[in-house]
Order: structure tokens, then C-alpha cells, then sequence
């Protein structure tokens, strides 16, 4: 915006002179958040992904993602995947696995469906959602699971940088009742300029440079946006616009 007013001459029609006073004039906003406190987006799927670390076994881990709006995560992609390796969770409260390991339910389940000298079976998607979802590679079992014929997905990786950096993980199907630290993944969403998390097709404010902008969520974006233009502070030679507050000036004038 301006801070001061911008005044411009054009020639109209007959000649005459037309004079424009502009303040605030509204630019466009990029959001510096789409995510809840405590969750990682990636633009790439313009998702949000957080880590759990209260061990809970894979159907509470399911559960829990619900109520966040979300659910386990899964990947569409190796570049996907390669974000989430990438990033620094907070781990410090891990006690499932060794300190230069990590392990986290993810969306996926591998179904046994022939017992022999050696399993056979199919990983398959949790939760049925996007077609372009890609599945894990097969398994290779340490141990052969006695009874169970679904074993449920860990995604692990190592948290020595030198190995995290390279991308080096692994697949694990393991016993759907075992306790463990879960990935959780849900939609960006709209987040207002004083925090705020906005629901789908609600007006606000993104966060920005702009307190006067108004506009419509949708899919986790600001659109159909309308600016107030404000006239400034009379009897006011210098002055201050409020970050926050549309039209709030503060007088610097002595």
C-alpha cells in the first residue's frame, strides 16, 4: 500500500483533467502459513503432515488423524516422501525405537493372503482416497506372523542427518496392536491474519500486509477477494496504519 496520498492526472473526455487520490491500494497476498501450529505443509500436494508421538496402535492412530480432519498419511509421489524424510520432527519424547531411528504408522496395510514356505500377499491403501496413490515395494519378513492376515504399515527412517539427507528408509508391516508414533496428513486450510484457522467457505482476512482484504475460503485459499480502501487520518501529516486493524491509523504528528 501507500502511505501517503498518490495523486495522478489523466485527460478525460473534452479535455477535462480527473484527479485520483489513492490510498492503501490493495496487492495481492501470499499466505506465510496454511497450516495449523505444529503441522509441515508442502506445496506440492498442498497438504499439512504432523507427527504424533503418544504411542497408540493402528486403529486409535486412525482414529486420532479423524479428529484432526485428516487421516494416516499416504504418498503420491517419491517427492512426497522425500519431504517428509526431509523434515525436522520434533522427536525428543520418542522411546519406541532406537535414538537414530524412527518409526511412524502410515495408511497403508499389507494383506497376507497365501501361507507357505513364504508369505505372499498385497499392500492396499487403509483408507480408500486418491486413485494416484503409490504403494509400498513388498516386504521382505524377518519372522513369519503367526495369525494375523492383515499386518498394518510403518514407514521408518533414520535421524542421523548424514543418512536422513540421502533418503534412506524402509517399509515395515508389522502387528496392527503394537504401539507406535503415527504420520498424520490433512488438506492446507485458511489461516486469518491474527491466527485463526478458517473453515471452508467462511470470509477472512489471510495473513499478510493487507487488514483491509476480505475474502472467501476454499480448498485451503483465499479467493473472490474484496479490498477496502481507506482515506487517511484528517487534520493528520504523518501517521501509522494499524498491521492488524482495517482503517486504524495512530498520529505521529507532534
Amino acid at each position: 500500500g501507500r502511505e501517503n496520498v498518490d495523486s495522478r492526472h489523466s485527460r478525460g473526455r473534452g479535455g477535462e483533467t480527473t484527479r485520483f487520490h489513492t490510498v492503501n491500494v490493495a496487492q495481492p497476498v501470499r499466505f506465510s502459513r496454511k497450516c495449523p501450529t505444529g503441522w509441515h505443509h508442502y506445496e506440492g500436494t498442498a497438504s499439512c503432515y504432523r507427527v504424533y508421538l503418544n504411542g497408540e496402535n493402528y486403529w486409535d492412530a486412525v482414529q486420532t488423524c479423524q479428529r484432526v480432519n485428516g487421516s494416516l498419511a499416504t504418498f503420491t509421489a517419491d517427492q512426497e516422501l522425500r519431504f517428509i524424510l526431509a523434515q525436522e520432527w520434533d522427536l525428543e519424547e520418542e522411546t519406541f525405537v532406537s535414538e537414530d531411528q524412527h518409526r511412524f504408522w502410515v495408511g497403508y496395510q499389507y494383506v497376507i493372503t497365501r501361507r507357505n514356505h513364504s508369505l505372499q500377499g498385497h499392500w492396499e491403501v487403509a483408507y480408500k482416497g486418491s486413485s494416484e496413490v503409490f504403494l509400498p515395494p513388498d516386504p521382505s519378513f524377518a519372522a513369519t506372523p503367526e495369525k494375523e492376515n492383515v499386518l498394518c504399515a510403518q514407514l521408518q527412517y533414520f535421524r542421523l542427518p548424514n543418512l536422513r539427507h540421502r533418503g534412506l528408509h524402509s517399509w515395515n508391516p508389522e502387528n496392527c496392536y503394537e504401539k507406535s508414533s503415527f504420520l498424520c496428513k490433512r488438506s492446507q486450510t485458511c489461516v486469518d491474519i491474527k491466527d485463526n484457522i478458517v473453515d471452508e467457505g467462511y470470509y477472512f482476512t489471510p495473513k499478510g500486509n493487507d487488514p483491509c482484504l476480505s475474502c472467501t475460503c476454499h480448498n485451503g485459499e483465499p479467493e473472490m477477494c474484496v479490498a477496502a480502501l481507506c482515506e487517511r487520518p484528517q487534520g493528520c501529516q504523518q501517521y501509522r496504519k494499524d498491521p492488524k486493524e482495517c482503517c486504524k491509523f495512530t498520529c505521529l504528528d507532534p
